[in-house]
């Protein structure tokens, strides 16, 4: 895509998140197998790549911008591809019974589209960016909107939980965050989300 064309889409694209429209953001796929209480989905992931880089939170400018450098093509091929939903904040960064700790490390991931995947994603040239591959999966979810501050994605990650405990559907998994929006979208349409990766049914 010719440079100009490329980034006028992404501001675009970036536009119509502020109220709440994500329809021009490919998403991984996945279908929801069981729903719990309190609005807690059991969903069934598809395989699928992603690029990620450590991050010291879901706020880590640093860590999104050797991410966003790589779509923009800080890759092998120079190539430039397109943004997706949502970004993953890694799992360590939201305990389900502790305060968040500050700083912890983590990791920041961007998913990237099935074409790029199976076309095969060019290598990353930057220091601390890889690319993996993420296996099927089941995640149990919880959806939320609002500002998502560490108070408030502790609460949920802590409903989550209650949620699965009862549901006898537990993980050793700790919940991860995934935005779907930019930080300046109106607060009340924004996606969000906490989640736990499950252990595969029979284990």
């Amino acid at each position: 895509m010719d440079k100009f064309l490329y980034y006028l889409v992404t501001v675009l694209e970036s536009a119509l998140s502020v109220v709440g429209i994500r329809a021009t953001y490919e998403q991984p796929r996945y279908a929801v197998v069981e729903r719990l209480g309190r609005g807690v989905e059991i969903r069934a992931y598809d395989g699928r790549m992603a690029v990620e880089t450590d991050s010291h939170g879901r706020q880590d400018g640093e860590a999104f911008g050797r991410l966003f450098r790589y779509i923009t093509g800080a890759n092998r091929g120079g190539d430039r591809i397109s943004m997706t939903a949502p970004v993953e904040t890694d799992r360590r960064l939201i305990a389900m019974t502790v305060p968040v700790e500050q700083g912890a490390a983590g990791t920041m991931r961007f998913y990237l589209p099935r074409k790029v995947a199976e076309a095969g994603a060019p290598e990353p040239i930057e220091p601390g960016v890889r690319l993996v591959r993420v296996p099927p999966e089941q995640m149990a979810v919880l959806r939320f909107s609002g500002n998502a501050t560490s108070e408030v994605r502790d609460e949920q990650a802590r409903i989550l939980s209650e949620v699965l405990d009862k549901a006898d559907r537990k993980s050793e998994e700790a919940p991860f965050f995934m935005g779907y929006d930019p930080p300046f979208s109106v607060p009340f349409l924004r996606r969000n989300e906490v989640a736990v990766r499950l252990p595969p049914s029979g284990a």
